[in-house]
């Protein structure tokens, strides 16, 4: 902005606390990163022998009405569904481009011929009229190894390709975006691990490999573990760029002189991997973090998982290999995200592992987790009253909602001037609501519209997930 605000609140655009990026001031309250619930596995394999994946998110379709969803390691790599629980396979790609697995539906584009898009990996970008039938394009190729991520924000006409590349900590995340689908802008390699990231990663392992109640890795070499970034789904949510990561505990060699090296059904790419580096068994979680401009990432909630293992003999998928969903799923109060769900190390679903056998047959599949809306993380106060003070910022609505669970405690807002002196304060708010908007007890935010404000929540025994502006007041209580 030109003038002396701190930042801009958009009419409309919820504002999370994920980061400090629009805070003043914070007393007496905590950050609580919140996990989403599992609902488990909505897409098995049809095909014992293969692992299904994805590395895109599910996208509705009003034509169809039904939403569709690419998949990769079986035949049938586009499902449908009505509902986003119950999926069925669906016509795929046909012609030259078979291979096409993270794909985006654009409704803004004008041109019918260009309504789905799909970035193809290390190979470039494609168009379609249907989602079947592909036009690759003549544009540059964002350079990747063996990993990426789609994903668009159609409010801003935003494209989002993640891809893997290389530092000294080994696997990492460069970003590539663009407006058009026609001109690339590489941002390079904007996220990897660091030396915390190893300290932390091994402390994870050595707990990991002393609960008996988790799937142990299938080899364990000390001198070899290493914590990488192998995937990062990025995308755009609400007021804030979202990723997550999937991180890489690499715990052990797989020496190509091991005999069951020799009978595994690999890719010329992958046994040269292999040949080279052996380093191919290991775990993963997923972790959280946000961005303001996609270059600059906050590790939130101290690196803790988002996404973890579930533990054995509990039905689930996601045992072993996680690869963390592409994008939130806005579905009324919740976000739904999709992920991938391994029983095992994926690079051993080829067999010759002792014990293989045991659980080779259905081990992969996509599974759902359900988060309440904007509900990644909260600010939480306790008995004793706490409060947040936001920069100063220029009020464009006229009325305020709130994220917020005060079901055993309240919550006041404060509006304040530039020089925080009280404009307006709000009714106590005792309850949980995903969307409440705000009465006001003294004075009237629609007044102050245009002016340099900050705003102040104090509460005791909540918690604090979001608020935004609105554009009329007149659903005010």
């Amino acid at each position: 902005m030109s003038d002396s605000t701190g930042f801009s609140v958009a009419v409309g655009k919820r504002q999370l606390f994920l980061d400090d990026f629009d805070i003043e001031q914070l007393s007496n309250l905590r950050r609580s990163l919140h996990q989403p619930i599992k609902k488990g596995a909505v897409i098995r394999n049809p095909d014992p022998d293969a692992t299904v994946q994805t590395r895109n998110a599910p996208y509705w379709d009003p034509d169809q009405e039904a939403f569709f969803l690419r998949t990769i390691g079986v035949k049938d790599n586009t499902w449908q569904s009505p509902d986003g629980l119950h999926w069925t396979t669906a016509p795929g790609p046909a012609g030259e481009l078979t291979g096409v697995s993270m794909v985006v539906r654009d409704g803004r584009d004008n041109d019918p011929s260009r309504r789905y898009k799909a970035a193809l990996l290390d190979t470039g970008f494609a168009v379609s009229c249907d989602g079947i039938h592909w036009t690759k394009l003549d544009t540059p190729v964002v350079q990747s190894q063996d990993e990426g991520n789609f994903s668009y924000n159609e409010a801003e006409g935003l494209f989002i390709h993640t891809v893997k590349r290389g530092t000294e900590f080994g696997r990492s995340v460069a970003i590539a975006t663009s407006t058009d689908f026609e001109n690339w802008d590489d941002l390079g390699v904007v996220f990897s691990t660091d030396e915390k990231d190893q300290e932390i990663g091994h402390e994870v392992i050595e707990a990991r490999r002393s609960n008996p109640l988790l799937q142990q890795t299938e080899f364990n070499n000390p001198e070899h573990y290493s914590i990488e970034i192998y995937n990062m789904g990025v995308f755009r949510y609400e007021s804030l760029y979202i990723g997550m990561p999937s991180v890489y505990h690499h715990t052990g060699k797989v020496s190509p002189e091991w005999e069951g090296f020799k009978t595994m059904n690999l890719s010329p790419y992958i046994r040269e991997c292999v040949e080279k580096h052996g380093d191919y068994t290991g775990f993963y979680h997923v972790q959280l973090v946000s961005s303001r401009n996609l270059k600059d990432w906050n590790r939130v909630a101290e690196r803790r998982p988002f996404i973890e293992s579930s533990p054995l003999h509990s039905g689930a998928y996601d045992l072993q290999t996680i690869i963390g969903p592409s994008n939130a799923i806005v579905r009324g109060d919740e976000l739904w995200f999709y992920y991938t769900g391994i029983k095992n190390y994926a690079f051993i679903t080829s067999g010759g592992v002792p014990g293989y056998d045991d659980y080779r047959a259905d081990c992969g599949a996509i599974c759902l987790a359900v988060l309440r809306r904007d509900g990644f993380v909260s600010l939480d106060s306790g008995d004793q009253e706490g409060s947040v003070r936001t920069d100063l910022f220029r009020l464009e609505g006229d009325s305020l909602s709130v994220n917020v669970d005060a079901s055993r405690g309240e919550l006041r807002v404060l509006l304040l001037d530039s020089n925080r002196r009280e404009l307006a304060q709000s009714e106590g708010i005792r309850e949980d609501q995903v969307g409440k908007t705000v009465a006001w007890k003294s004075g009237e935010i629609a007044k102050h519209r245009g002016e340099a404000v900050h705003l102040e929540f104090r509460s005791a025994n909540t918690r604090l997930y979001s608020y935004w502006f609105n554009e009329s007041a007149s659903s005010a209580i």
